[in-house]
Order: C-alpha cells, then sequence, then structure tokens
C-alpha cells in the first residue's frame, strides 16, 4: 500500500507527540471534526492546513506543509489550564526537534507563529496553537516517492 510522503510525515509526526502526550496524561487527535469534550483534556491536536509546491526541478519537487498543533487545557487547581498548555506545548516542540527531519522524511521543520487563546467555557480553557512549516521533495509523479 503506497502511502504519500505527506502522509508519512503525519503519521511521524503522531508517533513523537504521543510519548508526550502519555506523560503529561493527554490525548492526542488529528484534525477532529468536533471540539474535544472536557474528559479529552489535556491534548495535543494535529491540524494539517495547507501545502505548496515551492520549487521545481527537473522531476522533483520540493513542498512546503504548514501544519498547526494546539495544545488545549482546562483547569486544574492549583495549575491554571495556560500552564498546563504550555508545558506540553513547550515538550512536544522538544521533541519535534529532536527528531528534527522526521525519520529523513524532511528536509527541515521551522515554527512559524504562536498563539494564545483562553476562554471561560464550562470551565476556563486554555489552547496554544503552533503553526510550523515542514520542507520536503517528492517525485513530480509520484507523491509516495522521496525527491
Amino acid at each position: 500500500m503506497d502511502i504519500s510522503i505527506r502522509e508519512q510525515i503525519l503519521q511521524r509526526m503522531l508517533t513523537i507527540l504521543e510519548p508526550v502526550a502519555t506523560v503529561n496524561g493527554a490525548t492526542v487527535h488529528r484534525s477532529p471534526t468536533v471540539a474535544l469534550t472536557r474528559e479529552q483534556c489535556p491534548a495535543l491536536v494535529l491540524f494539517p492546513e495547507a501545502e505548496a509546491i515551492v520549487q521545481k526541478a527537473n522531476d522533483r519537487l520540493v513542498r512546503e506543509l504548514t501544519i498547526k498543533i494546539v495544545a488545549l487545557a482546562r483547569a486544574v487547581p492549583p495549575q491554571a489550564p495556560e500552564t498546563l498548555a504550555d508545558q506540553l506545548m513547550t515538550q512536544a516542540h522538544r521533541a519535534l526537534f529532536t527528531d528534527r527531519n522526521l525519520g529523513g522524511l524532511i528536509l527541515s521543520l521551522q515554527e512559524e507563529s504562536c498563539d494564545w487563546d483562553v476562554e471561560d467555557a464550562d470551565a476556563i480553557a486554555a489552547a496554544i496553537p503552533v503553526t510550523y512549516r515542514l520542507t520536503y521533495r517528492t517525485h513530480q509523479h509520484d507523491i509516495a516517492l522521496q525527491g
């Protein structure tokens, strides 16, 4: 079964994030279509956002994949949800950059931006979304082959 390099990258990222989540009593999710419940928090959520071809050379393409990882936490006294979400994101970021070429799948990993969102839902909730840009190469006619 052939899967694209893009899908292999996303699966590798989930594999890297899983131990971080486990150590922190968190869950890992990929592109959920509904809001996570209180019971699913704290959580790390992976969202692929966009991909662009940035260079063409012969039959090889250089691609940039934009993904967002969101650390979610709810109030767990005495710790503030922002602190818990930050701790989770810090460890996730560190884990990603420990394997910065994702097992040879990518050429580079760069952090693009970070936001903070605190809401007073059924309990105070904090979200820290961080956007990353991953550069990788494929063949022009086969996105399952590295270029």
